[in-house]
């Protein structure tokens, strides 16, 4: 039963996910907002809705280490699974104006999450500096006046809203979509974060091994069928905007909203280990995205091979115990 609660949580989180985006998007664009502004919002924001929601759930049941490891496991994820396998299907091309800035900026992040973990727990206040810099990014972003940014936006948002109903439909279908999303994202979320705290417990695995494995790679789903399609359609830019977003706003907004509804206390292991596999990754894409114009097949290769060798010391005894992990 567990089992089964488990796989219903990650494919409402799936599903809802979808219905979110495409029924928020169809909203904005029945009232005439911009496609920039859907592009740099609602298509990053509904992406990134189940590993809030999720959080939130987790640290609403006492969860921190699910909270937590949710974040920084979808951040991993993100980089060594998604963008390797997206750069696997074909080349990623890299928008050297937009990764001026966006490179930078969650580079910026990761460090600083990271220092906000050796406190040993983000606290309100600091949560409330997360969520004032995602909105300065958001605004920053909006404002800016390279041609790249404005591109990725109106890519971005070409792939999300292709299979959408037409403008003409009603709005109370799209507004129907957007609640109905919405709703089934909180129902999956609950069946997911309860499910995978009672198989934490049921096999002696910590909750933030559950968290930066199960919780993370299911939360990350939108993110993966984004970047994979954007890499079939010969897209490489939307993948690695969408990715790079999706961190930015892992760290910024969905570590600052639920700190600010619950200060969360950060897993020991978490810091000593996980958050610089993290900051790895993050140098690792600055890397391979700055010496070439794409990131290459063989590039997306050594990433994924990151994530399995990632994946054996969290989830084989010898390996973690090995490192000193255990």
């Amino acid at each position: 039963m567990t089992y089964l609660q488990l796989f219903g949580g990650l494919a409402l989180l799936l599903v809802c996910g979808d219905l979110f985006v495409r029924g928020a998007v169809g909203v904005a664009q029945h009232l005439k907002v911009s496609p920039l502004v859907i592009g740099l919002t609602l298509v990053g924001f509904g992406t990134s809705l189940p590993e809030l929601v999720a959080s939130l759930e987790a640290a609403r049941l006492g969860a921190a280490g699910i909270a937590v490891g949710n974040v920084v496991g979808s951040n991993i994820a993100n980089i060594l699974l998604i963008l390797g396998l997206s750069a696997l299907i074909a080349p990623i091309a890299v928008v050297a104006g937009t990764f001026r800035i966006n490179g930078p900026v969650l580079a910026g992040a990761s460090v600083l999450t990271i220092f906000v973990f050796s406190l040993g727990e983000i606290g309100r206040w600091w949560g409330l500096a997360f969520v004032a810099l995602l909105l300065i990014y958001t605004i920053g972003s909006y404002w800016g006046e390279r041609r790249g940014i404005k591109d990725e936006a109106m890519a971005h948002l070409a792939e999300e809203v292709e299979d959408t109903p037409p403008r003409s439909a009603a709005l109370p279908l799209y507004l129907g979509l957007t609640i109905s999303g919405l709703l089934g994202i909180v129902l999956g979320a609950n069946l997911l974060i309860e499910a995978a705290v009672d198989l934490a417990r049921a096999f002696g695995i910590s909750e933030a091994i559950i968290g930066l494995t199960i919780v993370a790679v299911g939360t990350s789903l939108p993110e993966l069928v984004t970047s994979v399609v954007a890499a079939l359609r010969r897209h490489g830019d939307v993948a690695l905007g969408n990715i790079i977003g999706s961190n930015i706003f892992n760290l910024l907004g969905i570590l600052g909203v639920t700190a600010l509804y619950r200060p969360i206390a950060v897993p020991l292991e978490i810091l000593d280990f996980d958050s610089w596999v993290m900051l790895a990754a993050t140098g690792l894409l600055i890397v391979f995205a700055l010496t070439r114009a794409t990131v290459q097949r063989w590039e997306g290769a050594v990433l994924l091979l990151g994530y399995l060798a990632y994946l054996a010391v969290l989830l084989v005894p010898p390996v973690r115990g090995f490192l000193g992990l255990a």
